[in-house]
């Protein structure tokens, strides 16, 4: 019974008239994110983070929150209405989402959508609520050996999961390592890496890097590959409801996403991209009748925006519980809550509960919110679609030069954002993907820290790291992920992931 308090605690704090309007804001410039293509979930944060800081912590972090998973519920209608997906994890539902627009049947998709949606984003609420305490309890028990063997699993499971090449991701942790030692050294207050420039001495700062990176290349790739421009395919509110045959396929495969979401977005490198493409793959798998799919099956629309809206709930477990950002959206969100003072981990669940549980329980108001804004204004998200990109860009960039400027007056910051942004396109050119680069950014400088404390505490024996149980539990399994991408069969199987036609 104590989980109910918990969540009465949290739907009290999240049920004020600011937090609810804030919620409101969020999902539906999150809706708005996912329906433009060419913009997505990381860039709009990325944007959107320095609106935030005058807000109070709670607020900031349920609008950034709603960003995030109201960003999966848009991407869903212009993929199966435009056959164009707002956003990377909507990749998927364009399969078969448009194949069933264009039998007629776009209303029943959009339905099956957002209730699968809706449905994934209430377990995946009860998901963290069930399972965030008992972690946060075993956090409690970690020290600095264990925190440290606990985030080079992360990193290892983030190259593992990453996109294209293991090498190009090992190259992009090891670089944002390397960033984020760049300052002051805390223990000896030696400068490093900052080529006597008195805007380095405090580290890269975190907002310049992620909006060059991911906003203002956002904004290069979209002008050098415009988005091609496609006829939407209408449908009616009487049109929206599936029939019976419908909801039989699709309930089962909405489970199996939910479930198959709720892990994957908990684990390192995990999250909303990975949770679609594995569930596609999982219900042309185990289907009896593999020719209907890429032909409109009901299983593909279901499966896949179950799993990804699972997953972006999920995936703030490791960031509440362990202070462990488990994805480059999570890192903002925790650039997000180390600016307004808070420091993520267990400690959060105990000194600040009403936040803890406040953000549980505005996921499920703004799931909610979602299903009503989403099906009765189809309309008018797709009408969105007509404004020209060329009107897009100049606002993007000018929310991205403001951001940089309010958070530190120093022209210095901008000079870093225009650096990091031409360094973001030349990645985008090589191939390789920026998202593990921000997470050892993240995770580099407390590794360092519990690293040498677990040194100073055991007098430089490195055997700390294998005595404590947990610590050598996790470099245990770290280093069977290290055994797993060097097997020829598991490369294939990774590469395979993400490449559904």
């Amino acid at each position: 019974m104590e989980i109910f308090d918990h969540l009465a605690t949290g739907f009290l704090a999240a049920g004020s008239l600011e937090n609810l309007m804030f919620c409101l804001i969020g999902v539906v410039l999150g809706t708005l994110i996912g329906v433009l293509p060419g913009i997505g979930p990381i860039p709009a944060l990325a944007i959107l983070l320095p609106i935030t800081f005058g807000l109070d912590p709670l607020s900031s972090l349920i609008m950034l929150a709603g960003i995030y998973y109201g960003a999966q519920y848009g991407g869903s209608t212009t993929s199966i209405l435009v056959n164009m997906p707002g956003e990377a994890s909507s990749v998927v539902t364009c399969i078969e989402g448009h194949q069933m627009a264009r039998r007629g049947r776009a209303g029943a998709a959009l339905a099956i959508a957002a209730l699968g949606s809706f449905f994934a984003g209430t377990i995946g609420t009860l998901f963290i609520a069930a399972f965030g305490p008992p972690l946060a309890a075993v956090a409690r028990q970690f020290n600095s050996p264990d925190y440290f063997a606990l985030m080079l699993l992360g990193l290892v499971m983030a190259v593992v999961l990453a996109h294209g090449s293991v090498l190009k991701a090992v190259a992009m942790v090891l670089i944002g390592l390397l960033l984020g030692l760049v300052g002051t050294d805390i223990n000896t207050g030696t400068t490093r890496y900052t080529f006597d420039l008195n805007g380095l001495w405090e580290g890269i700062d975190f907002l310049p890097l992620v909006l060059g990176l991911f906003g203002i290349v956002e904004i290069i790739r979209n002008l050098e590959n415009p988005p091609p421009k496609r006829d939407a395919i209408s449908t009616r509110m009487r049109d929206l409801w599936p029939t019976r045959k419908e909801f039989r396929e699709a309930y089962p495969a909405a489970l199996r996403g939910t479930g198959l979401g709720s892990l994957l977005g908990v684990l390192p490198g995990g999250g909303a991209v990975l949770a679609a493409f594995a569930s596609y793959t999982l219900e042309k798998k185990i289907t009896k009748d593999p020719g209907k799919f890429g032909k409109g099956a009901v299983e593909g629309v279901a499966g896949p925006e179950s799993a990804n809206n699972a997953a972006a709930q999920t995936s703030f477990i490791p960031l509440l519980t362990l202070g462990i950002p488990s994805n480059p959206i999570m890192a903002i969100m925790m650039g997000a809550m180390i600016i307004q003072g808070i420091q993520p981990g267990a400690a959060v669940m105990t000194t600040r509960p009403e936040l803890f549980w406040g953000m549980v329980a505005s996921m499920w108001i703004g799931n909610l919110m979602l299903v009503i804004i989403n099906l009765p204004l189809i309309g008018i998200w797709v009408k969105l679609l007509s404004v020209p990109y060329r009107l897009l860009y100049p606002a993007i960039l000018l929310f991205c030069a403001i951001g940089v400027y309010s958070t530190s007056t120093e022209p210095f910051m901008m000079v870093l954002m225009i650096v990091f942004s031409a360094f973001g396109y030349l990645l985008y050119k090589l191939g390789c993907e920026p998202a593990p680069m921000v997470l050892g950014f993240i995770l580099g400088p407390l590794m360092e820290e519990n690293l040498r404390r677990s040194l100073v505490i055991s007098r430089g024996d490195p055997m700390v790291f294998l005595e404590r149980p947990i610590s050598a539990a996790l470099l245990v399994a770290t280093a069977l992920l290290i055994a797993m991408i060097v097997f020829p069969q598991f490369r294939r199987t990774r590469e395979e992931a993400f490449q559904e036609e």
